[in-house]
């Protein structure tokens, strides 16, 4: 793979969104376990009621949790997009794929048309030897 393949602009345009999706979605997971692990904290009194405070946090982390999720499956549809792009748009190894599946057919082929042939002169014979013996009875 030494050449260097020119996508055109709609297919770079398509992969610079892929690699933007990757990157907010990975930055979203990092973020929100940031948070939530700076949440696990004990801080010191405040003036909210720890059973409040201990309440706000946890519905928080169900939030922020949430996001993760959010991103996780975000980005399992960005797989499964890539996956579709790559199989929609790897002429080059569909053709190789095509072609070497073409050579294995005509090969095939030729190696049945060589049995058949013989077989046909073996039953040429067989015929000739069989006239020759009705005939000559």
């Amino acid at each position: 793979m030494a050449t260097q393949r020119v996508l055109p602009q709609s297919k770079e345009t398509l992969l610079q969104s892929y690699n933007k999706r990757l990157k907010d979605d990975i930055r979203s997971i990092l973020d929100n376990f940031t948070e939530i692990i700076k949440t696990a904290k004990i801080e010191d009194e405040t003036q909210v009621s720890r059973a409040t405070q201990a309440e706000q946090d946890h519905y928080e982390m169900h939030v922020r949790a949430a996001n993760i999720v959010r991103a996780g499956e975000s980005l399992m549809k960005l797989v499964s997009d890539l996956k579709q792009f790559l199989i929609l748009n790897d002429f080059p190894s569909v053709n190789d794929a095509i072609s070497l599946q073409n050579q294995q057919l005509r090969s095939l082929q030729e190696e049945c048309d060589k049995k058949l042939t013989s077989l046909r002169d073996e039953i040429a014979i067989d015929l000739y030897e069989l006239e020759e013996e009705y005939y000559s009875s």
